[in-house]
C-alpha cells in the first residue's frame, strides 16, 4: 500500500509517497508561498534530480492537485493513477487532551481537532486547510490525523500541571501538552530494537536537537515527561526560540520597550533562542559551530548557552525516571552537529556516559557513540517522522 504523507503549513505543504510494505520513499516534495506570488513546487522521485515548477498556487487544494499530478506523471511520476494511493497520514501539531493516538479523520473528529486551535493557532487551522484540501480531491482515500502531542499523553499529571491555580486547567485546558511525539516514541523505540532490548525496560532520554529542540523522558516506551509545554516555546534554547524564562520578563519587555505582549511573545518565538544570543549571526547550527571555531564569541555563548541547557534536562529527567540507560541524539543538530554532541557530553558523564571522540565525528548515521567501561549508552538515531506516521496511518486503514 502506497501512503501519502502531508505535512502542511499556512503557505508550505511537504509530502512523501511511501511504500509501506518496503517502506522506501517514492518521491517526496515541497509546495512553496502557497496564496503569495512566486509559488513554487519542488518535485523529487526517488533517486533522481529535484524538479522545480513555478505555477500560480492560490490555495492549498490547488497546490495538492499539483502534487498529484507530479506523482502520475508520465515523466515524473511514480504511480500511474491516484488508485495507488491507499490512504493519506497528516501530521497535526496539537490535539491537546483529546486524542492520544493517530485516528481516521472524520467529520466529527475534525471538529475535535478545530477546538484545539487556540492551543495553536499558528499550526492547527493550516493542517485542518491540508486536510479538508485532501479530502476534497480524493473523497474516497481514508484520512489519518498523527498528533505531535499524542506521544505525551502518557505523561503523569505531577509532570504535566503549571503550578498556576487550578481553575485555569480545568476552564482552559492549560497544561504541558510536548510536542515532536512522533520523533521521540520513533527514536526511543528504534534504540530499543537496535540494542535488542525491549523498549518496556529500557529508560531512554531523546533529545530532539534542531531549529525546534526538545528532550523527553520516556520510560518502559512511555512518555513521562518532556521540555515543550502548552505551546512549543518551552523549554530548550532553539534556533529562534527563546525556552525556558522568567514570564515576568514579557511585561518587562512589553514596559520597556512599549510594545503588545503578543509583540513580545513573537519576538521570543522568531528573533531569541541562539540567534539572539549570537547577536542576530545566525539560527543555524552549522554557521555557529564554525563560527565559534573562528573566535566568534557571541556564536560561542550562544553554543554554551544551548549544550549546557540540554545537559540540564537530561540530569533532570536522569533524576525524574530514577536513572537513566539510553541517551539518543536525533534531529538536525542531534544527528550532525559534532560540537554541540560534544559540549552537552561534557556535562552528562555523571550519569555514566562516555562518549567516544573518533565516534562522535560520525554523522548522520544510526551509531552508538559510547566507548568503554559506558554505563548509560549514547547513540546518534536520525529520526523519520514522515515514516513514524505512515506506518501509523497503516496500522488503521489495513
Amino acid at each position: 500500500m502506497n501512503i501519502l504523507v502531508i505535512n502542511c503549513g499556512s503557505s508550505s505543504l511537504k509530502y512523501q509517497l511511501i511504500d509501506s510494505e518496503t517502506e522506501e520513499v517514492l518521491a517526496k516534495g515541497l509546495c512553496e508561498r502557497i496564496g503569495i506570488a512566486g509559488s513554487m513546487l519542488t518535485h523529487q522521485p526517488a533517486g533522481q534530480d529535484k524538479i522545480k515548477t513555478e505555477a500560480a498556487m492560490p490555495n492549498h487544494t490547488v497546490a495538492v492537485q499539483m502534487v498529484i499530478q507530479s506523482l502520475t506523471d508520465e515523466k515524473v511520476g511514480v504511480i500511474k493513477s491516484l488508485d495507488e494511493i491507499g490512504a493519506v497520514g497528516h501530521r497535526i501539531v496539537h490535539g491537546g487532551e483529546k486524542f492520544s493516538e493517530a485516528t481516521i479523520l472524520t467529520d466529527e473528529v475534525i471538529k475535535e481537532i478545530e477546538e484545539c486551535n487556540d492551543l495553536a493557532p499558528l499550526h492547527n487551522p493550516a493542517n485542518l486547510i491540508g486536510i479538508n484540501s485532501c479530502r476534497e480531491i480524493m473523497p474516497n482515500v481514508p484520512m489519518v490525523g498523527v498528533f505531535d502531542t499524542a506521544f505525551h499523553q502518557t505523561m503523569p499529571r505531577k509532570a504535566y500541571l503549571y503550578g498556576i491555580p487550578y481553575e485555569y486547567y480545568k476552564k482552559y485546558k492549560i497544561r504541558r501538552y510536548g510536542f515532536h511525539g512522533t520523533s521521540h516514541e520513533f527514536v526511543s523505540r528504534r534504540a530499543a530494537e537496535i540494542l535488542g532490548k525491549d523498549v518496556k525496560d529500557l529508560k531512554t532520554i531523546v533529545c530532539h536537537l534542531g531549529n525546534g529542540a526538545s528532550v523527553s523522558a520516556v520510560q518502559g516506551g512511555k512518555s513521562v515527561d518532556t521540555s515543550m509545554g502548552l505551546t512549543p516555546l518551552e523549554g530548550l534554547i532553539m534556533g529562534t526560540r527563546s525556552g525556558d524564562l522568567d514570564p515576568a520578563i514579557v511585561n518587562f519587555i512589553a514596559e520597556k520597550e512599549k510594545i503588545s505582549v503578543a509583540e513580545v511573545i513573537n519576538i521570543l518565538n522568531k528573533k531569541s533562542g541562539v540567534l539572539g544570543l549570537s547577536d542576530g549571526f545566525s539560527s543555524d547550527f552549522r554557521d555557529l559551530a564554525e563560527a565559534s571555531a573562528s573566535g566568534n564569541d557571541q556564536a560561542t555563548a550562544a553554543l554554551e548557552a544551548y549544550a549546557y541547557r540540554v545537559a540540564k534536562y537530561i540530569g533532570a529527567y536522569a533524576a525524574a525516571m530514577n536513572g537513566v540507560d539510553v541517551i539518543v541524539f536525533t534531529a538536525g543538530a542531534g544527528e550532525n552537529n559534532a560540537e554541540v554532541r560534544k559540549l552537552i557530553g561534557e556535562y552528562i558523564g555523571f550519569v555514566g556516559t562516555n562518549i567516544d571522540p573518533e565516534k562522535n565525528k560520525i554523522r548522520g548515521e544510526e551509531v552508538i557513540l559510547s566507548g568503554k567501561d559506558a554505563k548509560v549508552v549514547t547513540m546518534i538515531i536520525p529520526t523519520n517522522e514522515e515514516l513514524a506516521i505512515a506506518r501509523q496511518t497503516v496500522m488503521l486503514v489495513k
